[in-house]
């Protein structure tokens, strides 16, 4: 019996539904927007409400450094005394 390889059946590379999805996409939240235009002006205040709790659970905390690890800094930056 023959193996058949299955590379030529993965999704990679930019086929012609890709392009098909993506312009019926862009076509569909075009006239979502022009037509509810002032359906979504009202949401945006409450959707900037919800955005705050949300960037806080996902954003990782990982941008200062970690909890406890104020005090090896400030002892390099101190300077000898006279």
């Amino acid at each position: 019996m023959t193996e058949h390889s299955q590379d030529k059946h993965e999704s990679g590379g930019g086929g012609t539904g890709r392009w098909v999805f993506l312009g019926f996409v862009l076509i569909a939240g075009y006239f979502l927007l022009t037509e509810h235009r002032a359906h979504v002006v009202q949401i945006l205040p409450f959707a900037l409400l919800l955005a705050c709790p949300l960037l806080h659970m996902f954003h990782g905390h990982g941008g200062h450094g970690g909890h406890g690890g104020g005090d090896k800094r400030a002892n390099t930056d101190e300077r000898p005394g006279p």
